[in-house]
């Protein structure tokens, strides 16, 4: 099971989504969180090394076997720190022991869903400050919009229903501020060739394409993110 999700392809993009959250400086830390599609827990660590309380929920239950094996009686955060459950993003809102959280986290989620829409609005529901989102975006759309495609079910990494999406970055930005009074991308990307820089580029690149979402309850007062979807972005901060 791990095999699916530790390669140099998985371990390079999780290595460089990590990186560049931990440089937002986004006030996470000794937080609730609830991850969604956690997978085997490669992403969780980031939350619980900044002694956060986490709720990880996956639908796959040899992913949640992997899972809680990697995890089971660790030496370096309290077991009460971190909960696993097995449950569909789209089911969480009837999962009785799910109560509001301070963040949701959501990284390479959205796209393989065919309610994603639902999916934001039952999260949002249980975020009382911050909803962090990374997704495979449709490249080139810059209108609200949504194009549906198919994923073999049988892979651990994609879709559990065998239906998928690519939403614009319009498109998740508006859902988001349906939900939310404050909605930013960052001024930067991970510094990988999944995430475009120059969206205005007519050259489709030939790899998927990755865009960052940022929601809060309050404000936040952080020059590295902007309030709107912006036409370029970076790899380092200090560019502008």
């Amino acid at each position: 099971m791990t095999a699916a999700f530790h390669n140099l392809r998985y371990l390079r993009i999780n290595a460089r989504r990590l990186e560049h959250l931990a440089t937002l400086a986004l006030p996470v830390e000794q937080r609730t969180v609830l991850e969604l599609g956690a997978g085997i827990g490669d992403l969780t660590s980031f939350f619980l090394d900044r002694g956060c309380t986490v709720t990880s929920v996956e639908p796959r239950s040899d992913n949640i076997a992997a899972f809680r094996a990697r995890y089971a009686e660790s030496p370096f955060w309290p077991a009460a720190r971190l909960t696993i459950i097995q449950a569909e993003a789209a089911g969480i809102d009837a999962v009785p022991e799910l109560a509001p959280h301070q963040v949701v986290f959501c990284y390479g989620l959205l796209y393989h869903l065919d309610d994603l829409a639902v999916v934001l609005r039952r999260a949002a529901a249980l975020c009382t400050e911050l909803m962090i989102v990374e997704t495979v975006v449709a490249y080139g759309r810059e209108d609200d919009a949504i194009e549906s495609h198919e994923e073999n079910p049988r892979d651990p990494t994609m879709s559990v229903s065998g239906q998928a999406c690519k939403p614009s970055r319009r498109w998740v930005f508006n859902r988001l501020r349906e939900s939310f009074p404050f909605v930013y991308m960052p001024r930067t990307q991970p510094a990988h060739d999944q995430f475009p820089l120059d969206w205005t580029s007519r050259e489709i690149p030939p790899e998927r394409s990755r865009a960052i979402f940022v929601a809060s309850r309050q404000p936040l007062d952080s020059l590295l993110l902007v309030e709107r979807v912006p036409d370029l972005q970076f790899h380092r901060t200090g560019q502008n």
